[in-house]
């Protein structure tokens, strides 16, 4: 489906949009709170209303797409607006939960034997990195988790003394899913993302966002970073509550993607996630993410999150997890990367644009004062409930 959908030819700049799809995403408006949005022509469309009141509405609909284009909705701007601040952008989900998989990825799961073994150490990673890479190697990349194979693959392991909790949820039956933030308090587009104060190594994580309805059916897909404090988490596995939920340290965005005839699941199985770390001491970092490494396919994360045994009535969005985590050396060899205040990062991929975000603590980002009862009660006050 293209066309009147999503048809924003010419938005380019930093939000790097395709010409065709059907996009929808939140932004506020001042006076009015929080709406509902869709691209079209190039300029940002209100198309908030009783039946989709809310992106969790939206997203439950049959159709989401057909909806969007039925509806006439306001136009509030251009799509440049988005990118001056002249209209403030918010993360494209609002009452669903926001889950996260984990150790998903090949080159992602060793680091977490690495965070594990060198206890949250950045300077005895490089040795650890070593060795584990000398046993491990690319053994782990085409493994399917839970398979005959990758059993054999701990037993060897486990024989070596590498056997790790990481490894567990990479190579065995089991996903981790936990949850990267509550309801309502992820950012977006534009916004400051925040690490918590005690952390001196940590770290973006480009990733695809599912967004997936109450019943279990994916409807589109955004970009996310699932910011990572890899020295907290190092420490503990059961800190990882205190190492991924902080103030503003979930970003998705700019747009959730929604599912129709230009673009599906397949199209998603096929996205290459591309990193960019721009900081103010003039280090920068490249990198990539290719879903077609990912050990566990979208739909398996989804059914072991969402299904008879858990159930999510305002659906969720579901990081899929990361293959990137960067070691380049930035503050001397043999330490790694971590971020540094200021750090510009740009999650992009051709087909979903660009979500860019400025790196600051979680003490000093806005508070997260708007939550589910501030919603229902402008939404009710709007004549929209």
């Amino acid at each position: 489906m293209s066309g009147a959908i999503g048809d924003h030819r010419g938005t380019g700049g930093m939000l790097g949009l395709p010409e065709t799809g059907c996009f929808v995403g939140r932004v506020w408006r001042e006076g009015v709170g929080p709406a509902v949005v869709t691209l079209r022509g190039g300029r940002v469309v209100d198309v908030t209303t009783r039946d989709a009141p809310t992106m969790r509405d939206l997203l439950e609909m049959a159709d989401p797409p057909g909806f969007v284009a039925s509806v006439a909705g306001v136009d509030i701007g251009a799509v440049g607006d988005l990118e001056s601040g002249g209209l403030r952008m918010l993360a494209p989900c609002d009452l669903q939960a926001v889950k996260a998989c984990g150790v998903t990825f090949a080159r992602s799961m060793v680091e977490r034997v690495i965070e594990e073994r060198a206890a949250g150490d950045p300077g005895r990673a490089e040795a650890i990195r070593a060795r584990v890479g000398a046993v491990i190697g690319e053994s782990l990349r085409n493994l399917k988790p839970g398979s005959a194979e990758a059993a054999e693959v701990k037993r060897l392991l486990q024989a070596e003394g590498l056997w790790s909790q990481y490894l567990e949820v990479g190579i065995g039956p089991d996903a981790e899913v936990f949850t990267k933030a509550q309801a309502m308090s992820a950012v977006g587009f534009g916004a400051m993302v925040g690490l918590h104060p005690i952390s001196k190594w940590n770290n973006p994580e480009p990733e695809v966002v599912l967004a997936v309805a109450s019943t279990g059916r994916i409807v589109g897909v955004a970009l996310g970073n699932d910011v990572n404090l890899r020295d907290v988490e190092g420490r503990s596995a059961l800190l990882l509550g205190k190492a991924k939920d902080n103030n503003a340290a979930a970003s998705i965005g700019p747009f959730i993607r929604l599912f129709d005839g230009s673009f599906g699941l397949d199209d998603a199985r096929r996205l290459v996630i591309g990193l960019r770390v721009e900081g103010t001491d003039g280090f920068v970092l490249d990198g990539s993410s290719s879903m077609a490494e990912i050990s566990r396919d979208p739909a398996d994360l989804v059914s072991q999150t969402v299904g008879r045994h858990h159930q999510y009535p305002d659906g969720l969005m579901l990081y899929c997890g990361t293959m990137f985590a960067p070691v380049k050396d930035r503050d001397g060899a043999g330490q790694g990367f971590t971020h540094h205040i200021g750090d510009v990062v740009t999650i992009s991929a051709p087909e979903l644009g660009a979500l860019v975000n400025v790196v600051g603590l979680a003490t000093e980002a806005p508070e997260w004062t708007f939550g589910t009862a501030a919603l229902m009660r402008n939404l009710a006050g709007r004549e929209l409930l």
